[in-house]
């Protein structure tokens, strides 16, 4: 997702980003009362607090779910913790090398996409985060402005060539630095008393890659093919189908059916996206601060001149106003979450259940309410199982 603003930056410019002119009013969620219609298992919430890896976190909530419903998993003490920061290791490892092949032409930052975190299990396999936390350098929660930032200078360092040829050493410094900041992978390790490598462990969860498909729908590629969704943390260039609108809705509505939860990766600087657990689509722009939760929804002791004590109204959202907030980026590649339930507010209005991963904040411990429009016009791509897929959008896309 949307990569984290250098701290330098936020203190040149404190005020002038999503921050001009009047601060415009935040509903409040106690004038919204939900009712859950459906809610599918989750793991508990966690906290990527200060670290741009929502993408991995997501990503693996969404898996650890998938694992529950393939195993039929009863006992939430026995779902699966996947380790966050072995995907991420890999990553930017990946990503390093494709810098340096693309001669640093590559947003080289904290942010990716759903596809990379597959790409890593196909390739590295998977770990729990029991075997592999991924901190080992003092703190308790992700904190890795430093670590972004002295990976991006090795590699700028290495894309200048000072010896007008590469050593083939480079990959091995680069891969020290993470051992010292995250920890060295271990080739084996034990779970239950039986021990696994990433790839062996990755298998005993039936965590298989090519079971799951990103979706989009935008009007700039034809419908029913597939095309990269053109954002800079989309760095792997993973496809995503595309699909009319209606088509979009359905997906999630069939997959929540169907006992199959829902990535969701979009836009969350929006005003109506609020640290009170609410997310809902008023047309207005979003502020910035320090912190990943402080950058999208603002501080906890912000205080907005105006208040809303009743229910706001949204704007309809159609295909067209989809594209146009798109092509003139008012729809940004910010956040990725995890969506797993249905809910209805007090006047029977549709809402969807949002696992977020800024640890148990706002009204809800951590969940958002999502209304439909919001997920309409923001969501800028969705990831399902395969299987999740309404059977004539599957033959349409190709899908079997």
């Amino acid at each position: 997702m949307k990569r984290i603003l250098l701290l330098a930056l936020a203190a040149i410019l404190p005020f002038t980003l999503f921050s001009q002119g009047k601060p415009a009013p935040k509903p409040k969620t106690k004038a919204y009362q939900f009712t859950t219609v459906k809610e599918l298992p989750v793991t508990p919430v966690k906290n990527q607090y200060r670290s741009g890896t929502c993408w991995c976190f997501s990503t693996l909530s969404f898996l650890e779910s998938e694992v529950i419903k393939a195993k039929n998993i009863k006992d939430t003490l026995q779902y699966p913790d996947f380790s966050e920061m072995f995907i991420v290791r890999n990553a930017y490892h990946d990503r390093a090398v494709k810098y340096v092949r693309l001669d640093g032409n590559l947003n080289m930052a904290a942010g990716s996409d759903f596809g990379d975190v597959l790409t890593i299990i196909k390739d590295y396999g998977l770990m729990p985060q029991e075997a592999y936390s991924g901190m080992n350098y003092g703190y308790d929660k992700p904190v890795q402005g430093e670590l972004d930032a002295v990976l991006k200078g090795y590699v700028q360092a290495v894309v200048k060539n000072p010896n007008r040829k590469l050593t083939p050493v480079w990959p091995k410094g680069f891969d020290g630095i993470l051992d010292a900041y995250l920890g060295a992978v271990p080739e084996n390790f034990t779970v239950g008393g039986k021990s696994y490598t990433p790839a062996s462990y990755r298998d005993a969860m039936g965590v298989n890659p090519d079971d799951f498909v990103s979706l989009t729908s935008y009007t700039h590629h034809p419908f029913y093919t597939q095309f990269a969704i053109e954002v800079e943390d989309n760095w792997r260039w993973s496809p995503s189908y595309n699909v009319p609108l209606d088509e979009y809705i359905k997906i999630i509505d069939n997959a929540l059916d169907n006992g199959y939860t829902v990535l969701w990766g979009g836009d969350v600087s929006e005003k109506g996206f609020t640290r009170d657990g609410l997310a809902v689509l008023i047309d207005e722009e979003a502020r910035t601060s320090g912190s990943d939760q402080e950058k999208w929804v603002g501080k906890s002791d912000a205080k907005p001149e105006e208040k809303s004590d009743g229910i706001l109204p949204e704007l309809e959202v159609t295909q067209e106003l989809r594209q146009q907030m798109f092509d003139e980026k008012t729809s940004t590649d910010d956040h990725g979450m995890h969506l797993y339930g249905l809910a209805k507010d007090q006047n029977g209005k549709k809402y969807y259940l949002i696992k977020n991963s800024w640890g148990e904040a706002g009204a809800y411990k951590g969940i958002w309410y999502m209304s439909e429009n919001f997920v309409k016009a923001k969501a800028l791509n969705i990831m399902v199982n395969k299987k999740a897929l309404p059977k004539d959008i599957a033959k349409k896309l190709g899908i079997k």
